[in-house]
């Protein structure tokens, strides 16, 4: 019982609240407490210094902590790293999906559903995708089908497929759009390994970019993590670099495939 009394006058919400006549510190002792109970009992506290410091001690977490020799160093999480790394994957992936986009508006001899995603048609006012309003499908190697959603804009997407740079002229087939592929000059197909090879450096930068953003934030980890540690990381950036324009490479061999085969 005397224990939980103790407890509960240390207690610095308990001091507070305790009336000024039932708790004062003993005369020629600073170090006891007086409770004016029943008993007039006399508990004796733990010297200042040391109750003081108890006090504090929670406090000190969260602190950057120093070593023997003064010098401040900050914990790094432990999964630094695979973060870093992650977050380069995902803006090397980010580039390859944009290059996918813009290699689908590159017509072919053949017929993709695809092809005409990137056509905005404007209908009632509002502007929006081709495959928005309308269903794409392949009939053939060499022809289209767009069928609308809504009848009614069957002269929208007309004026949109004949306005796109695909050279396309759709016939009006009862509620839908038939559009027949015209062969590739050369010319064209020049003009398209051109377009082709452009987006391919420009996703080849956008990966090295992604590269470098990641080893710059490696570098920042040089005096928290080991050297060992940081050597990995920088490689495995590298191979995700090399593998991510590789991948990028072979997405417009592909492509100039296809459209010289047009």
């Amino acid at each position: 019982m005397a224990g939980y009394i103790i407890r509960r006058a240390l207690s610095c919400r308990n001091l507070f609240r305790l009336p000024t006549c039932a708790l004062h510190v003993c005369e020629n002792s600073p170090v006891k407490l007086c409770i004016s109970d029943a008993s007039s009992r006399v508990f004796t506290l733990p010297t200042v210094p040391n109750f003081i410091s108890e006090s504090r001690r929670s406090f000190a977490k969260g602190r950057k902590s120093k070593d023997e020799g003064g010098v401040s160093t900050v914990e790094v999480p432990p999964n630094v790293g695979p973060t870093i790394k992650a977050s380069a994957a995902s803006q090397m992936e980010s580039a390859m999906a944009a290059l996918s986009v813009e290699l689908s508006k590159l017509r072919t001899g053949r017929a993709s559903a695809g092809m005409l995603d990137h056509i905005i048609v404007e209908t009632g006012g509002v502007k929006m995708p081709l495959n928005r309003i309308a269903l794409v499908s392949v009939l053939d190697q060499k022809t289209l089908s767009v069928n609308p959603y809504d009848p009614e804009t069957l002269k929208q997407l007309e004026n949109a497929i004949v306005s796109s740079p695909l050279g396309l002229n759709p016939k009006t087939d009862g509620e839908r759009l038939i559009a027949v592929i015209p062969p590739l000059t050369k010319e064209h197909v020049q003009a398209m390994n051109k377009l082709v090879t452009k987006s391919c450096e420009d996703t080849r930068q956008s990966i090295r970019r992604a590269r470098q953003k990641a080893m710059d934030a490696i570098k920042k980890l040089n005096s928290s993590l080991p050297k060992d540690d940081i050597k990995r990381l920088e490689k495995e950036v590298d191979d995700l670099t090399k593998k991510s324009i590789k991948t990028a490479e072979d997405i417009c061999k592909a492509k100039e495939k296809e459209i010289s085969q047009g």
